[in-house]
Formats: C-alpha cells, structure tokens, sequence
C-alpha cells in the first residue's frame, strides 16, 4: 500500500448532521458524492495553502483504503481542505466545485491503520485541534451514511478501482486557515488512541 499509487479520492458531502446545519443546507437523503484527484493526496505534515484563495477550510474525516478486491483494509485521518470562496463562486454559477475541492495539496492524509487494529467501527472517534483549541470532535457513529453503505453506493455508481480512497465527511467545527497554523488530529478507539497527526500551515 502506497499513498503515492492512490488513484480517486471519493468523497461524500453533509455526511454528518450538525456540519450540515452549520453550513445551513439540507440532509442529504442518497449520499452526495464527489471527487477529489488522486494527485491531490498529501502525505508530509505540512499544508501549502493555495495564492488564489482567501478563505481555505479545515475538514477533519475518516478516510478508507479500497484494496484491489473493492474492501476496505486499511483507514486513516484525512483533511478535505476547501477553498470555500471558490466553493461559494461556483454554487453561485452553477459550477462543478473542483476548484474548492481538488486544488494541489488539498487532501492532507495520516498513517494507515489495519481495520483490525482499529476495531469497532460505532467506537471511532476523531479530534482536530487548532493552535492548542478543539475545533472538531467527530464520531463514526454519527456517519448518516456508514463506510460500507458508502462504498456499496459508490461500486455501483462508479468506476471504483484498488488504490482509491473513501472519505467519509466531516462533523461540525470547520473553519479557515491561515499561515502559521498549527493542526493536530487524533483518532481513538474508545480510549485507545490509534493515530496522531500535525500540519504546519505554511
């Protein structure tokens, strides 16, 4: 497994109920799928944040692994940055959000993580912290839509493939960057903490 190979990065939006409502937008009742490009995938621990933009979000998410047999096998952290106003621009034109979504740099990832060392699914919780300060504490349990019915959806939709990656959207709490920041996200296993990441924001 190497992060490099990844090919799509399949993202679902509002997967949460209370991002929803922050961003003041309905629950989705079919998952709302979009994609992020492979190359977009950030393995080191630092984010360049984009020239073009003023307003980058943090979006903390727990991301799957697709092996070649279509499973998952292995999970991680992952931060869906967004441009948010290139997002806002294009919602407001009717356009595609690729340029919210899909810029270089855009999909920060942590280290991969067995499925059986992470064990429960409904026991996974996830914290981002920003500059020392909570700012988004997720559960799986919380998911609208769970790991498996989101990857059952995507094979039947679209052309899945190994080395791609799932995100599973993110809970409430996102907000912008700026240069300097620093981000530090945990995911546990109820108090077993399996994963520790940071991001220097360049």
């Amino acid at each position: 497994m190497n992060s490099k190979l990844i090919r799509n990065v399949w993202a679902v939006g509002r997967n949460y109920a209370d991002h929803a409502a922050e961003m003041k937008v309905e629950v989705p009742k079919s998952p709302m799928i979009f994609l992020k490009a492979g190359t977009s995938v950030e393995t080191g621990s630092k984010i360049k944040l984009p020239t073009w933009s003023k307003d980058v979000h943090h979006e903390l998410e727990i991301a799957y692994w697709i092996d070649d047999k279509l499973e998952f096998t292995y999970l991680t952290l992952a931060l869906d940055l967004t441009a948010r106003d290139a997002q806002a621009e294009a919602k407001a034109k009717g356009q595609p959000w690729t340029m919210a979504k899909s810029f270089t740099g855009s999909c920060p990832l942590g280290s991969w993580i067995s499925l059986q060392d992470a064990g429960p699914l409904d026991e996974l919780t996830f914290e981002l912290k920003k500059n020392q300060q909570v700012v988004q504490i997720g559960s799986a349990k919380e998911m609208i839509f769970k790991p498996e019915i989101l990857l059952q959806f995507i094979k039947k939709h679209f052309p899945v493939s190994g080395s791609d990656i799932l995100l599973t959207g993110t809970p409430a709490g996102v907000g912008p960057l700026q240069s300097g920041d620093l981000l530090q996200a945990t995911l546990q296993s109820g108090n077993r903490k399996l994963l520790a990441c940071h991001w220097d924001v360049e």
